[in-house]
């Protein structure tokens, strides 16, 4: 257990009426064998005289960060961890009452927690094209441009938004059936 040692007042310009607390046991010891341990091993070692130079590097570029930021973005709202965990079959099938023949379903119907994985990815690439249609506005608005970059950028936005925002909600109606009407 330490204890610890008020010390009287310092009379410095800068400390006039301060009380130091110091640790008694890192002053004082009586113990002989902490001296020895604490003087002899340093009396004759010398710590090696390294020359490590810190390694130079550069930010990643702003481009570099952002598609990285998208791909983390596309790969959350795809639900790629879902699919880690749960490994749920690329595609569905589904057998028509009529014909008896076996089509494909990109979608699990009716289960708003389940997905199959081609369902998932194409609803990620649609909030993903939102996204960028909102980048692509926000490139429009700069003014050193030239006005016909600006307007394919408006349009490029406005296109990409309007087909993500359909086809999202087409998804959803695939997804769950009635929903909204």
């Amino acid at each position: 257990m330490s204890q610890k040692i008020r010390t009287a007042p310092k009379q410095d310009a800068q400390s006039v009426g301060t009380v130091a607390v110091v640790d008694a046991s890192a002053q004082v010891s009586m113990d002989p064998f902490f001296h020895i341990l604490k003087l002899i091993p340093y009396s004759f070692l010398r710590p090696p005289r390294l020359r490590l130079k810190l390694p130079s590097f550069s930010l990643p570029s702003a481009m570099t960060v952002f598609s990285l930021i998208l791909l983390t973005y596309f790969m959350v709202v795809s639900g790629f961890i879902y699919d880690v965990i749960v490994e749920p079959p690329g595609i569905g099938s589904t057998q028509d009452p009529a014909t008896g023949a076996v089509r494909p379903v990109v979608f699990l119907p009716g289960r708003v927690n389940g997905q199959y994985i081609i369902e998932g990815l194409s609803s990620g690439f649609m909030f993903v094209l939102g996204g960028i249609g909102i980048v692509l506005l926000d490139l429009a608005l700069d003014k050193n441009r030239a006005r016909s970059i600006k307007v394919s950028y408006s349009m490029a936005g406005i296109s990409s938004i309007f087909i993500a925002y359909v086809m999202t909600t087409l998804f959803i109606r695939i997804k769950i059936p009635g929903y909204l009407r």
